[in-house]
């Protein structure tokens, strides 16, 4: 017999990964050039660059004066997100193919379910995020898509 809890977690589960399945926005982790501008239009977001060494820093900022800060290697291919406003941002749409292998660490039996900031760190995908009512935050990378002198460091600054 199944419990209440496994059926309620696995119809979320499914939930989540239809959803973000019919979602063909463009999706800014792992995505192109053209992805940070599907971003600039799904938010009505304005957009500012800053080309540095070995990537490009691309900024949105939302009327509502939420930030997300999307880097590109060389490419134009975006390895990392960041982001802090008044609202959980749409981590579906931030985060593109990836979101599914966040949600399955998030689901996983045994994940720690606590009030402390979320932490995800798999080879492939990291996340860490946090917030409350008024002030989210967080930032996610792809390790294997960054550039050889990343540190993870530098998507902390600036955040909480």
């Amino acid at each position: 017999m199944v419990s209440t809890r496994s059926l309620v977690t696995l119809v979320a589960a499914v939930a989540v990964l239809a959803l973000g399945a019919a979602n063909p926005a463009g999706a800014s982790l792992g995505g192109g050039r053209e992805s940070v501008i599907a971003d600039r239009a799904h938010l009505a977001a304005r957009l500012s660059s800053q080309v540095l060494a070995a990537r490009t820093v691309h900024v949105l900022t939302l009327a509502n004066g939420a930030e997300r800060r999307e880097l590109a290697r060389s490419d134009g291919t975006v390895f990392a997100i960041t982001w802090k406003g008044r609202s959980r941002p749409d981590l579906r749409q931030l985060m593109g193919p990836s979101f599914a292998a966040f949600n399955a660490a998030v689901a996983a039996p045994g994940a720690r379910r606590t009030r402390r900031p979320l932490d995800v760190r798999q080879s492939d995908l990291v996340v860490h995020a946090g917030g409350h009512g008024g002030a989210f935050w967080g930032y996610a990378y792809l390790p294997g898509l960054a550039p050889a002198d990343f540190s993870a460091a530098e998507l902390a600054q600036g955040l909480p």
